[in-house]
């Protein structure tokens, strides 16, 4: 049984679709079964995903989030990580503006209560946590000293959001430089990575990537 932390859906404002489901196809793929979870609050901003600009509107995380979940969701404030093996978080935006205020604040950003209180129990129960794209911060941020892959620490055409790399070296942790389709697995702190979207990459590789992510979560749990 694995929780899947969405954050909205839209890459600009929630969770990456793709992503999102990528993990979900692979959990369904492996024979796991995946709960799906959202904080039940107001997302930082809508962006129309046309216009990339946001819009006058607002809009509910756990709302948005039930969407790629096809309603089968849950607040967040409901998880129990007794009854639960491992934790997984896509990546989009809304981790860096709805779990964290990493898009506004970068390396001296805060990351929502709720979200941190469930990052710290699985991390306490010795229970794995798959992060992928932006979400590595999460656990940059949280657990001082670990190691992370968000991709590439040059950036370049290949690697455009290279600089997150920097930013979460100088809050402690250990980068691991990886392609695309790979995941780092950092064994002590049980945390498995991979760089999804912060790599300008075929989807399918994306896709790939994110499947040795949940292959390496499953194994450790």
């Amino acid at each position: 049984r694995v929780a899947v932390l969405l954050a909205g859906c839209g890459v600009f404002d929630g969770s990456e679709v793709h992503e999102a489901s990528a993990v979900l196809v692979h959990l369904s793929r492996e024979g796991a079964q995946a709960e799906v979870y959202a904080p039940n609050i107001p997302q930082m901003h809508v962006v129309d995903h046309v216009k990339g600009q946001p819009a006058p509107e607002q809009r509910n995380v756990l709302v948005e989030s039930a969407r790629i979940a096809r309603g089968n969701i849950k607040d967040l404030a409901q998880l129990d990580v007794k009854a639960l093996d491992a934790l997984i978080i896509p990546g989009g935006f809304g981790v860096a503006k709805n779990l964290s205020t990493w898009a506004t604040q970068g390396k001296n950003c805060s990351v929502s209560r709720e979200v941190e209180d469930v990052l710290r129990a699985f991390h306490a129960a010795h229970k794995p946590i798959g992060l992928c794209c932006i979400s590595p911060v999460l656990a940059a941020k949280i657990f001082p000293g670990c190691e992370v892959t968000v991709g590439h620490d040059t950036e370049s055409e290949q690697w455009p959001y290279a600089k997150t790399a920097e930013a979460m070296k100088e809050l402690g942790c250990r980068h691991v430089n990886s392609q695309v389709t790979e995941a780092h697995v950092d064994t002590r702190n049980r945390l498995v990575t991979t760089s999804a979207f912060m790599c300008n990459a075929p989807i399918h590789h994306i896709h790939d990537g994110i499947g040795s992510m949940v292959r390496e979560v499953l194994r450790l749990a």
